[in-house]
């Protein structure tokens, strides 16, 4: 049976599953979803989850094979059939609680090298409901001897009504494979768009940091110091991703430009002992109907 951890005050409820990826089950609004919902008792994995933190990557790494300092990492295939590593390792690690409160919770995740990551590092999340709003802080330290690639990530599942709309600014749009991974990218301004009949699975760039999802229920505003924006969804499912990251999709084992090595796709490499953090903001208003 999965303990949840319940944040609420007089208008918002979040409850969150530190045992399934320190993953956020349900947000909801005077009673309404925000993130789309399951019943804790209910669920089996972070993926049925609203929202999940994604930690030490983002999306994919291709054919589950990192490609790192001149040797090759298998990965473990962590996302039933699919030949690729999928959204890190945090989402399906238990995390542990440090904090606990009325309106906010601090968690963390300590993993040690092992076929779905190979170094070592530290997780945290805080995660705390301020009137209207939803903050989160993600943080990993590289707890390993050598200098490790990173990324950080959230992977929220917006409710997707008959009139939900999505908007947002960037600059560039990765375009994807069969294989979905990411070929190459193309000049795009970023969404104005409906989302009832939109079929999309891309990663954005240049993106400004604010994305708005509205519709008849609620304005949401998403915003993050993060500069890539992920955006899945598609007519046959009820909800759209809408994923603040760090890197693109595979940016680990892309070829660097212009003599780099990978920070042209976002990547970070922290040294021993160093760390990075991300933050997310949900504020909710509600809508005309």
């Amino acid at each position: 049976m999965h303990q949840g951890i319940v944040l609420q005050n007089d208008h918002m409820r979040c409850v969150i599953s530190a045992d399934l990826g320190g993953s956020i089950i349900c947000l909801e609004m005077d009673g309404r979803s925000v993130l789309r919902g399951v019943d804790i008792q209910k669920i089996k994995s972070a993926r049925e989850a609203g929202s999940f933190p994604l930690v030490p990557f983002s999306n994919r790494i291709g054919h589950a094979t990192l490609q790192w300092m001149g040797t090759d990492h298998p990965l473990i295939r962590n996302n039933a059939d699919e030949p690729h590593a999928i959204h890190g390792v945090g989402w399906q690690r238990p995390w542990n609680v440090l904090e606990q409160g009325e309106y906010f919770t601090l968690l963390s995740f300590e993993h040690r090298a092992d076929g779905g990551w190979p170094f070592d590092f530290d997780a945290s999340q805080a995660i705390q409901l301020k009137g209207n709003e939803l903050h989160q802080t993600l943080s990993i330290t590289n707890q390993d001897s050598k200098p490790t690639p990173v990324g950080l990530g959230w992977h929220p599942y917006f409710i997707k009504r008959e009139n939900t709309q999505i908007t947002f600014q960037a600059k560039a749009r990765w375009e994807m494979g069969e294989d979905k991974l990411p070929t190459h990218s193309i000049v795009s301004e970023g969404l104005n768009q409906v989302c009832s009949d939109l079929k999309i699975d891309h990663c954005f760039e240049g993106w400004v940091g604010e994305a708005k999802i509205t519709d008849e229920d609620f304005n949401i505003t998403l915003k993050s110091n993060l500069s890539r924006l992920v955006v899945y969804t598609h007519p046959g499912i009820n909800s759209i991703a809408v994923e603040p990251v760090s890197h693109v999709n595979n940016a680990l084992n892309m070829k660097p430009t212009n003599g780099s090595v990978h920070n042209d796709y976002g990547i970070t490499v922290l040294q021993p002992g160093e760390s990075i953090s991300a933050y997310m903001s949900l504020t909710i208003e509600k809508g005309s109907s």
